[in-house]
């Protein structure tokens, strides 16, 4: 895994045992997981508009906050990059038909 996936990872995993009011992430997790998801929502639609403004900075920007954001949910469900890199992969190498085909079996 990148060494700044990890690092983040870990940072993650301590804001959980602290105050809200003295972390953006702890006070994430103190709101829920549908805050969570609701961040990720909007991320997610600031990275669409990024794109299709084709502002290459702000695309970087806005996709570093939504993979931000999932690391949090990802950590909040008791999981972290390590396993989506394993997915990842698990599906190198296969066309996503094939991949797509193995998910309805």
């Amino acid at each position: 895994m990148s060494k700044i996936l990890q690092e983040i990872a870990e940072v993650l995993e301590r804001r959980k045992h602290e105050p809200a009011e003295k972390s953006y992430v702890a006070s994430l997790y103190a709101k829920g997981l549908n805050k969570i998801l609701k961040k990720i929502g909007e991320e997610a639609t600031e990275t669409v508009i990024a794109a299709k403004d084709g502002d290459k900075q702000q695309i970087i920007y806005e996709t570093a906050d939504l993979w931000f954001h999932c690391m949090v949910m990802l950590a909040d469900q008791g999981l972290g990059p390590d396993d989506v890199l394993q997915e990842l992969q698990r599906r190198f190498g296969l066309s996503g038909l094939e991949e797509k085909a193995q998910r309805s079996q």
